[in-house]
């Protein structure tokens, strides 16, 4: 997902439109990804190479499963069982690196990542990374408390906004929830510039409504989308 330069444009108009009827700022950031994730793909890979070769023990599991691990010829004495254990366990060992593997190599691809990854653990870093372009831009320095991200991760398909403490004075943060799902929509039709349009429409007449232009209004932030 890209933006050209005209999107950029018709976001930063949108953003000047919306402050005009308010003293509150609103700043845009598109974050490409907020984390690879590689963490949870080798829980998972480490996960199932435990758990695969055991599922396959109650099927008599044995080497000769596996090409090159067969004993071939096997007599009845000692020696023989002593081989035949440790193929077995070089059999098992064998799996374990080959699950470990194969699940590597399909974390590598974004839709099986992003799968593999619980939501509630996206929905966190994504909010990490939010709160730190909130501080990065200094949305929380405007003159009265008045700043709003909206914060967008191509990724982990997650829309957060993040009001500084002026607005939670005022508002409930249930009032975000159109703009979100506005934004959401948009994302999903892989139409973003007109996601941000619609969620900073809907973040701008919130603002109206409590956060009326001041008499000596100035634009704090600049008005454009940051991508990352």
């Amino acid at each position: 997902m890209k933006f050209g330069h005209e999107e950029h444009a018709r976001i930063t108009a949108a953003i000047r439109e919306a402050e005009q009827a308010t003293s509150g700022e609103i700043f845009c950031v598109f974050a490409h990804r907020v984390s690879h994730h590689a963490d949870v793909v080798l829980a998972w890979a480490a996960g199932l190479a435990l758990t695969v070769p055991l599922l396959l023990i109650p099927f008599g599991f044995n080497p000769s499963w596996l090409p090159g691990f067969s004993a071939g010829w096997t007599a009845a004495h000692l020696a023989a069982t002593e081989i035949t254990v440790g193929l077995t366990l070089a059999a098992y060992a064998a799996v374990q690196l080959f699950v470990f593997a194969l699940v590597c190599l399909l974390g590598c691809i974004p839709a099986v990542r992003r799968g593999m990854t619980p939501r509630t653990l996206r929905a966190g870093r994504c909010r990490r990374a939010a709160m730190s372009q909130f501080l990065a831009h200094g949305l929380h320095v405007t003159e009265n408390r008045t700043g709003v991200l909206i914060f967008a991760s191509e990724f982990d398909h997650h829309v957060e906004i993040i009001a500084d403490e002026g607005i939670h004075r005022a508002v409930e943060a249930d009032v975000w929830i159109d703009a979100v799902e506005a934004m959401a929509r948009h994302l999903k039709a892989d139409r973003a510039a007109e996601g941000y349009e619609a969620a900073i429409a809907r973040c701008g007449q919130v603002l109206a409504r409590h956060f009326p232009p001041a008499p000596r209004d100035r634009n704090e932030l600049p008005d454009r989308l940051v991508e990352i």
